[in-house]
């Protein structure tokens, strides 16, 4: 079974940056592309939103418009981790962000499961709760 922890999550200024990180464990993910998810604390399951997503080797990378520029995400395979670097945040950034990972997905479609709620996603972590004040 594949475990997802989320880490680095925390208050900050409008235009301030945060970086979460989210280690694997239970199976080796470097065949996992893999992503975040964000969620507002006093929204349903089903507003879930994507944020970004990477393929399992580090080679592509997709973003939502909302934060594409701003954010960047990476990977490590080495350590079972990836990484989501937050820039000039703005305070509708507040959410719960989740990491997401689904094994096998290849060739140019790899990112096609990270979309609305994410329910193509296989493992979940518990979250890490950012929060943007004005």
């Amino acid at each position: 079974q594949v475990r997802l922890v989320e880490s680095g999550g925390g208050f900050v200024q409008a235009g301030g940056s945060l970086k979460l990180s989210c280690e694997g464990s239970g199976r080796i993910l470097n065949s996992f592309a893999m992503g975040w998810f964000r969620q507002d604390p006093g929204k349903e399951r089903e507003e879930r939103e994507f944020v970004a997503a990477i393929s399992w080797n580090g080679g592509s990378t997709y973003y939502a418009d909302s934060v594409k520029v701003r954010y960047t995400i990476s990977r490590d395979n080495d350590k079972n981790t990836i990484h989501l670097q937050m820039n000039r945040l703005k305070p509708e950034d507040t959410a719960v962000y989740y990491c997401a990972a689904t094994p096998g997905r290849y060739g140019s479609s790899w990112s096609s499961q990270f979309v609305g709620a994410g329910y193509g996603m296989d493992y979940w972590g518990k979250g890490t709760l950012v929060t943007v004040s004005s």
